[in-house]
């Protein structure tokens, strides 16, 4: 399984001045310290925070220690997640644009719940493609977990409707709801969400109980603009962020706490399997420094 150290290494090569094992940041040039952690896609007005706070700092304090503790700040307290037994089933809706990793992050998650003892099902509701569903449904085969899935042109709340209705029927203990891939832009299909979630709730007082937005890390703070307009229309619970291991822009992840005030609950450090962790924010900084090597 991949760690925190290695999947942020590209990140960490961008701003290695500051962050690399053994450089020193008190002997930094303070505009150029603000130039790296804009490179890395640490949003400007907490780049500006950092930068005023290490300006008027005492030189007896350690700026590295400033710094780090101010990105801690930043990015709030660590959200465990752990799956909820008050519902039967707890339903779990997951959006994205495409390419995003919703699909295979609905896979891992169902794995990591199928592993705790608990019965998942997965629900491929992207109607809006040929064949949009058989990548999920492959993976359902691969977890030995339950699937309903919908054919091209089918209504999407309708897949929604009939999972939760299977699932209640089966005595599943979760539904993870892997929507279709879409562009914030796309109002048609932007529209079909909230019909979705009308659709379970329907069927199931309170569902979805949660509405998670996977991020692609690669795409820096164009994914947290996704997340923006993804949120006033569906009110986000959660995010999991998947490619940070290819991504050079890991400096988002303090927009998405910062901006959206959402939870960054999962992230995804590599392509295995088992790669999706719990979002740590003290290794995140940690590996960031340099400091967390395996």
């Amino acid at each position: 399984m991949a760690g925190w150290f290695s999947a942020l290494s590209k990140t960490r090569n961008i701003i290695k001045k500051v962050f690399a094992p053994g450089a020193n940041i008190d002997q930094l040039d303070i505009e150029e310290l603000e130039e790296i952690l804009l490179r890395s896609d640490v949003p400007a007005r907490l780049t500006m925070d950092i930068v005023d706070e290490l300006e008027s700092a005492s030189r007896r304090k350690s700026r590295k220690d400033l710094l780090s503790g101010m990105l801690l700040e930043a990015l709030g307290e660590s959200a465990t997640f752990t799956w909820p037994d008050s519902q039967q089933p707890y339903v779990l809706m997951l959006l994205g644009v495409n390419g995003s990793g919703k699909t295979t992050t609905a896979a891992k998650l169902a794995k990591k719940a199928f592993g705790q003892g608990l019965k998942p099902m997965l629900c491929g509701s992207d109607t809006f493609r040929a064949a949009g569903s058989s990548q999920l449904r492959l993976w359902s085969e691969k977890v030995g977990c339950d699937f309903v899935g919908g054919e091209m042109g089918h209504d999407a709340a309708g897949v929604a409707f009939n999972a939760v209705e299977a699932a209640v029927d089966k005595s599943c203990d979760i539904v993870i709801v892997d929507t279709a891939g879409r562009m914030h832009t796309k109002t048609p299909l932007m529209d079909e969400l909230p019909k979705m979630c009308r659709a379970m709730n329907k069927r199931l007082d309170g569902a979805p109980h949660d509405v998670w937005m996977v991020l692609d890390a690669s795409l820096g703070q164009n994914a947290v603009i996704q997340a923006k307009q993804f949120n006033e229309v569906v009110p986000l619970t959660g995010i999991v962020v998947t490619k940070l291991d290819g991504s050079s822009k890991a400096g988002f992840l303090f927009s998405v706490r910062t901006e959206l005030n959402v939870p960054i609950l999962f992230t995804g450090l590599g392509e295995g399997e088992d790669d999706l962790v719990p979002f740590s924010p003290q290794e995140f900084v940690d590996a960031l420094f340099g400091e967390a090597e395996e």
